[in-house]
């Protein structure tokens, strides 16, 4: 409920900064075939690779280590620029899933983005048969706005996404998080 450095409290998780010490777990969960639930392209990463793809990004894509309250780290959410809005991804531990802590963290983003940055929507991408990401998005206020047809390669095939957005106007009020100090 409460922003700080580098710190966004929610009810049941937290979400912090992600630090460069934390990189060799990110490689260990993006190597994991289910991180993805099987809908995005397998990509098998050392902590070599992972640092040079993060060296390599915007310095405004931000990336957070999702952390339950007992801080057991279960999953990532990270947002970039894209124009006048914001991009979310994220993905939570295969064990972790179903206890709504990726709702909660996209709830928290969700409200820190409007809160912190002169935006007018966010907007995620998720695999169209992918429901429980949808799920996720559509608590948290996105609406589907449409399909993009074969995107991503996944396990031999060419798959489709959903493009999901939320506006301000739409978002209205702060739904976790209460102060940005």
């Amino acid at each position: 409920m409460y922003i700080g450095v580098g710190l966004l409290e929610g009810k049941t998780v937290n979400l912090r900064v992600m630090e460069k010490e934390e990189l060799l777990l990110f490689a260990e969960w993006r190597n994991i075939t289910d991180f993805w639930g099987g809908f995005e392209s397998i990509l098998q990463m050392s902590r070599a690779d992972l640092e040079k793809m993060l060296a390599n990004l915007s310095a405004e894509w931000k990336w957070f280590i999702v952390e339950t309250k007992d801080g057991r780290k279960v999953g990532y959410i990270n947002h970039r620029p894209t124009g006048k809005a914001q991009e979310l991804g994220y993905a939570i531990l295969p064990s972790e899933r179903g206890k709504g802590y990726g709702a909660e963290a996209t709830l928290i983003m969700v409200d820190y983005l409007f809160l912190t940055i002169d935006i007018v929507r966010i907007q995620a991408h998720t695999g169209a048969g992918n429901k429980a990401s949808q799920r996720v998005l559509e608590k948290a206020g996105f609406k589907r706005e449409g399909a993009i047809r074969k995107v991503a390669f996944v396990k031999g095939e060419w798959t489709d996404s959903y493009l999901y957005g939320i506006l301000r106007e739409e978002w209205k009020d702060s739904k976790i998080l209460t102060k940005t100090a």
